[in-house]
């Protein structure tokens, strides 16, 4: 017998919608990530599908080398509307940095991926639509890890330290 991938209707595609976010909402991503695989087989630029497929595998995030963080930084990047693309490649980031986190990587480790996220996030919240504040909330969450954990105000200080003590060069 020949397991091949069977295609979807493109009918289909708004009910397939409703699935993967289900199936997110379930904390099971794999099966998001394949519903969003079938849906963007025959339509590459849905950008509800990629949009739900990055964030799927970011779901998956664990703090190990094997994060598929450039493929779903891939994906994320091919979000077409800038607010979009700058606030779910800010997650991107954000998420990466907390699995890093929950593994219990070293802050310098870290610290660039929470930079970036925040970068991400400070230039979506300047082109924001009216009434989205939710960059500005990605970002205030950030900044209250950051805060709260003595590590990284450690490592702030030692990197400003060195920034005004070493020579020019």
């Amino acid at each position: 017998m020949s397991y091949e991938l069977k295609t979807i209707s493109p009918s289909g595609i708004p009910e397939a919608i409703s699935k993967a976010e289900l199936y997110r909402y379930l904390n099971e991503p794999e099966e998001t990530e394949s519903i969003c695989h079938d849906i963007l087989s025959i339509e590459p630029g849905h950008q509800v599908a990629l949009r739900m497929l990055g964030m799927a595998i970011t779901d998956q995030f664990n703090g190990s080398s094997v994060d598929r963080f450039a493929e779903a930084e891939k994906v994320l990047r091919g979000l077409t509307d800038r607010y979009e693309q700058l606030y779910y490649v800010g997650i991107l980031h954000e998420r990466r940095a907390k699995a890093l986190l929950r593994a219990g990587r070293a802050p310098h480790t870290l610290l660039p991926f929470f930079e970036e996220a925040l970068r991400c996030f400070s230039q979506a919240a300047e082109i924001r639509p009216k009434g989205n504040d939710d960059a500005i909330l990605r970002w205030n969450r950030c900044v209250r890890i950051l805060h709260g954990n003595p590590d990284f105000a450690a490592e702030r200080e030692h990197a400003s330290y060195e920034a005004h003590d070493s020579p020019p060069s």
